[in-house]
């Protein structure tokens, strides 16, 4: 069968490309911007992509379009399509209908994490020696794509809430129905889709209802916006984690408040020991997450923990990209001010007293619109310096909303002034945090290249 995709380079549509063509089908696809690593990833897999979404590209007929939800009415190739009579479906309409039906799908959802807990899941489970099938919105450090077949009965999916496609406003994880369900936990976002929390929350109360009674939920204990989803209706037997005491799975810091190396408690019993190379105490809660839903899937828990011993992460979650002239420069995703501030928080136990300059392109949809304006000071407080991208037409008062951090927090409205400037200020002994969920205009590459030629 011939598939066509509709923005493939997307990290989730590629892995839906990489599935499609692993299980048989002739795959082929286009995007507008045409970027690595997806677009790497693709032609290593023998994947032609046509560059734009013009008309043209369905033909040759494909026997199926898959649509991304970048695309809209309007576009000259939605437009043929529709036109057209070519049966087309959503990437998880296709992937459920397609893949999933037979598989025990284990579901990692919630506003912060998703990528890191679905990758340790799908590391402890591999390890485990049950070769998942997995599809991810990251570039996995164990694995060498971010979505695979795998072999029945185990996959691993981060079951994303923003929307399906043009034609489907459900949440994309509405489509998976697992049997194993991670909740790390739920705020508000995507302010481009849900008017507030609560339409959010319905969402997950829609994906709570489709998890069987025979299944299982795990989710976080100490998530009030959870309790909340939960109490509208829950069938299914739900195992609460919390790093702190009191929830059936909860961890004990060994040697340090790092959690470099720590217990894994049941019902406050240790049964396991972890010791890995990641930081960052929210790095706790999703290995307790991953560990509780590989023990529903039958992993034991010593095992689960051993796999996460030789776990390496995620690219672009405190992705270390270089270090020169005694500056550590690190790249990672976050762009809500939770996840902001959690960061922050887990290179300062790693660092210590070590100055922290933090850098912050507000890039998101929601962030575009302000939604977080008022709480982003706060989440930046923990850094020594601060420096956000303020381009001049992103439509809110940057600067005044940086005002409560007083002569730390600086703006620059270009990413080469703001290169220039940083390079101006980095000194030996910096950590340099650099956090967008895009490319950021190369700013790590151009600080990187600034660092070597100052020598």
């Amino acid at each position: 069968m011939h598939i066509h995709i509709l923005g493939i380079c997307g990290t989730f549509m590629a892995g839906i490309a990489a599935i499609a063509k692993a299980a048989g089908h002739r795959v082929t696809g286009s995007d507008r911007n045409v970027y690595p690593p997806m677009s790497t990833q693709l032609e290593a897999l023998g994947i032609g992509i046509v560059q734009g979404y013009e008309a043209a590209q369905l033909e040759p007929r494909p026997d199926v379009v898959v649509v991304g939800n970048v695309m809209s009415r309007g576009v000259p190739v939605v437009e043929a399509l529709l036109d057209s009579g070519i049966p087309y479906q959503s990437g998880p309409e296709w992937l459920a209908r397609t893949v999933l039906a037979d598989r025990w799908v284990l579901a990692v959802a919630g506003t912060h994490g998703k990528t890191t807990t679905s990758c340790m899941l799908a590391w402890i489970l591999e390890h485990a020696g049950l070769a998942p099938g997995f599809l991810i919105g990251g570039v996995p450090g164990n694995f060498d794509t971010s979505a695979r077949l795998g072999a029945a009965p185990f996959f691993v999916i981060e079951a994303d809430e923003y929307d399906t496609a043009f034609f489907d406003k459900r949440a994309k994880f509405v489509h998976y129905r697992p049997r194993t369900l991670v909740m790390n936990n739920l705020e508000f976002d995507h302010a481009d889709i849900y008017p507030d929390l609560a339409a959010i929350q319905r969402q997950f109360h829609l994906l709570v209802r489709m998890v069987p009674g025979s299944g299982r939920i795990v989710a976080h204990a100490a998530d009030p916006n959870l309790d909340a989803t939960l109490a509208m209706g829950c069938w299914t037997p739900c195992e609460r984690f919390a790093r702190g005491a009191g929830a059936q799975w909860s961890a004990r810091a060994l040697g340090g408040d790092d959690f470099a190396r720590f217990e894994v408690l049941e019902q406050g019993v240790a049964v396991a020991t972890v010791e890995w190379t990641q930081f960052g105490v929210h790095n706790v809660d999703n290995a307790l997450a991953a560990i509780a839903a590989a023990r529903h899937a039958g992993v034991p828990v010593p095992v689960a923990a051993a796999a996460l011993r030789e776990f390496k992460g995620i690219r672009r979650r405190m992705e270390l990209r270089g270090e020169i002239a005694g500056v550590r420069v690190f790249d990672d995703f976050a762009h809500h001010p939770t996840a902001i501030a959690t960061t922050i928080d887990g290179l300062r136990r790693r660092a210590g007293r070590a100055r922290i300059v933090a850098v912050l392109e507000p890039r998101s949809n929601t962030m575009k619109m302000g939604v977080h304006r008022d709480t982003l000071a706060a989440s930046l407080a923990g850094a020594d310096e601060v420096w956000l991208y303020a381009p001049p037409d992103l439509g809110w008062d940057v600067a005044g909303a940086m005002a409560p951090l007083g002569a730390r927090a600086h703006c620059s409205p270009t990413v080469d002034a703001l290169a220039g400037q940083l390079l101006a200020r980095l000194r030996h002994g910096d950590q340099l945090l650099i956090m967008s969920n895009g490319g950021f205009g190369g700013l790590h590459d151009k600080v990187l290249a600034g660092l070597a030629a100052r020598g």
